[in-house]
């Protein structure tokens, strides 16, 4: 069984949800509301998944006091007590947040992201890898754009099942043509 846990942001608890109804095999209303064919990364066999928590963390209050960090990067802004990074910023954070919900959960998969100022960060984190990119989607949480912040969400989103499925598939090639994606292989 491979279990994965999340630490969203931007992306709203909905990679973890995901994930969760891809492993229960649900349907319909209660099913996947992105991924269309996973048969089509490979063979990998998703009742083998397990989704541990997929938990929204916007705030800095809630990295600290919920993932367990210690000494979280100042952000640039808060907004109602959500942190505003920029990319790097994003980037950064989205890693210490996929870093944290692993080590709470020891899952073997661990998914963070946030997204301030910029494309926002995504991060995944396994025991041999560390992947990091952002979003094809620029938006600005202190504008507090609709549109341009659910577009942001949802590149997100699409871009972390994509990198996930193929994970689990064993397509680390594949990841690393992906735009803007760093994919660091861990030493043993």
């Amino acid at each position: 069984m491979i279990k994965i846990a999340t630490a969203e942001c931007f992306t709203h608890g909905k990679i973890g949800r995901e994930l969760h109804a891809l492993a229960q095999n649900y349907e319909n209303s209660f099913g996947r509301d992105y991924i269309e064919n996973p048969k089509q990364f490979g063979d990998f066999d998703y009742n083998n998944l397990s989704v541990t928590c997929s938990l929204f963390i916007p705030t800095i209050e809630a990295v600290v006091k919920i993932l367990n960090v210690k000494n979280p990067p100042e952000p640039e802004k808060l907004i109602k007590g959500i942190k505003v990074y920029d990319e790097n910023g994003d980037k950064n954070v989205s890693k210490i947040m996929a870093k944290a919900v692993k080590e709470l959960t020891d899952c073997d998969i661990a998914i963070g992201t946030t997204a301030g100022i910029g494309h926002g960060g995504i991060s995944v984190i396994t025991d041999n890898y560390e992947i990091t990119t952002t979003t094809n989607v620029y938006a600005d949480l202190c504008e507090n754009n609709s549109e341009e912040l659910f577009q942001r969400s949802e590149n997100g989103i699409k871009k972390t099942l994509k990198i996930i499925l193929l994970l689990l598939n064993n397509k680390i090639k594949e990841i690393g043509k992906l735009e803007n994606i760093e994919v660091i292989k861990k030493k043993r």
